[in-house]
């Protein structure tokens, strides 16, 4: 099962991302906190078919939770290794982190929280167009090549 890792904090919104995701056949791993996100999600970059990062965070308590800037600028660091989706309503800093992956090489979208079904149908349809194309790529590097001579 393909996985996707998200940074939300929003619990109603992740009630509903997780719902689409399971639609979709694919698992969302998600951390509310920039900083978790950034220290944990190393080893499931990998295989990760997509991200989707939020800006704008609350605080844990009293600790910073980063926001999504965070996240961007740390990816943005690394190779690219699957596309992004930046979901925040924070216009600048939506586009703060859009720029941070377009110089970095990274493939990136953006969907706009507007109207009460944007996860439904906006998020969604990015999604599964990411899965498809993930499934595709999976599916082309798994073929086994043929023997020497043929």
């Amino acid at each position: 099962m393909p996985i996707a890792l998200m940074l939300e904090d929003e619990a109603e919104r992740l009630v509903r991302f997780r719902a689409v995701a399971a639609r979709l056949g694919c698992e969302l791993v998600c951390w509310p906190n920039a900083h978790r996100m950034i220290a944990e999600m190393g080893e499931r970059l990998a295989e990760a078919a997509f991200i989707s990062l939020d800006h704008d965070l609350e605080p844990e308590d009293a600790t910073d939770p980063g926001d999504g800037l965070d996240v961007a600028k740390h990816l943005a660091g690394l190779s690219p290794t699957c596309p992004v989706i930046v979901h925040t309503s924070n216009g600048a800093r939506g586009d703060s982190m859009m720029g941070e992956f377009e110089l970095a090489g990274w493939r990136h979208h953006r969907v706009l929280p507007i109207g009460d079904d944007w996860i439904e149908v906006d998020w969604a349809w990015h999604a599964r167009n990411l899965l498809r194309r993930e499934k595709r790529v999976r599916r082309t590097t798994d073929k086994p090549s043929a023997p020497p001579g043929d």
